[in-house]
């Protein structure tokens, strides 16, 4: 029987995916350092918290948040910072608990994408980029340079804050819950 996610270790996650989001929407960037610092921690947390059981669902965790994210960083549709963000949050919270941030989070980046879009009045051109995105996806090629990360008059939403504020909200849940 597995262990449940220990309050201490979802305070921890939020913790760090806040000072993760707090980065990537200041800098635009995620660093190294947190990065693999929360992967550690996340492992450590685990690990005091539940044992070898704790270790293995943290290196899920991890191990799932790099896959199924991965294929975003290749087509450059995401950054490496928030790729390796959902690695160590994966490594606090689980394989469980994570596809429901990643999903959720998904959403949240989605809002925060509407909200910019309409806000910089160019709908017809996200449209466009969209439909661009989604035919190099069926056609398995690399998408044009105008849907990439390095575009520089690309519209980019920091995904690292829509995933930190996923955490927070569902942490919220997660501890009234048990009050």
């Amino acid at each position: 029987m597995g262990a449940r996610l220990k309050p201490v270790v979802l305070e921890l996650a939020v913790a760090f995916a806040v000072t993760a989001g707090i980065s990537d929407l200041r800098s635009r960037r995620i660093p190294n350092w947190l990065t693999v610092s929360g992967l550690l921690v996340g492992i450590a947390a685990n690990a005091a918290a539940s044992g070898w059981w704790g270790v293995r669902t943290s290196l899920l965790g991890a191990g799932l948040g790099l896959l199924v994210l991965l294929p975003f960083v290749v087509i450059r549709s995401l950054g490496a910072g928030d790729w390796k963000l959902a690695g160590a949050l994966g490594a606090f919270v689980g394989p469980r608990v994570l596809v429901d941030l990643l999903m959720i989070s998904v959403f949240m980046a989605g809002i925060m994408a509407l909200a910019l879009v309409i806000y910089k009045r160019r709908f017809k051109e996200t449209l466009r980029n969209m439909g661009r995105l989604l035919a190099s996806i069926f056609s398995f090629r690399m998408p044009g340079p105008e849907v990439s990360l390095d575009n520089p008059k690309s519209l980019k939403i920091p995904y690292g804050v829509a995933l930190a504020l996923t955490t927070l909200l569902f942490a919220i849940a997660r501890l009234w819950g048990r009050s």
